[in-house]
């Protein structure tokens, strides 16, 4: 699983997930990564630039790091969705969940 975090803006951990998909086959891997990487912080860009297919336990892993976010009064966007995955999300009306935009620099600026 390979995530790269680093800070931009006004504090806002960016976490780059380049892998093909986040299914069942590597959701564990994914869970504890992300989560080391966000510990310190309560802003975070997940960039899935790359990502090509996110399955039920993939969506609820991404759901689980909103949750935690979130409970730490912080927020999770996402960003650089391919059109397969992003009509995925509209499909199951996760597009209403989550906060979701086209390229990285929007999603950090909407951070304010």
């Amino acid at each position: 699983m390979e995530l790269n975090g680093r800070v931009e803006g006004h504090d806002v951990l960016v976490i780059e997930l380049r892998e093909d998909n986040l299914d069942a086959s590597n959701v564990r891997e994914f869970r504890d990564a992300v989560q080391a990487l966000m510990q310190q912080h309560t802003r975070v860009v997940l960039d899935m630039a790359g990502v090509k297919f996110v399955d039920s336990s993939g969506l609820g892993a991404l759901i689980s790091c909103l949750r935690q976010l979130n409970g730490r009064r912080g927020d999770f966007r996402l960003c650089e969705m391919s059109r397969t995955v992003r009509a995925l999300f509209e499909l199951m009306r996760m597009h209403r969940v989550f906060n979701i935009h086209d390229s990285r620099e929007d999603a950090v600026a909407s951070f304010g």
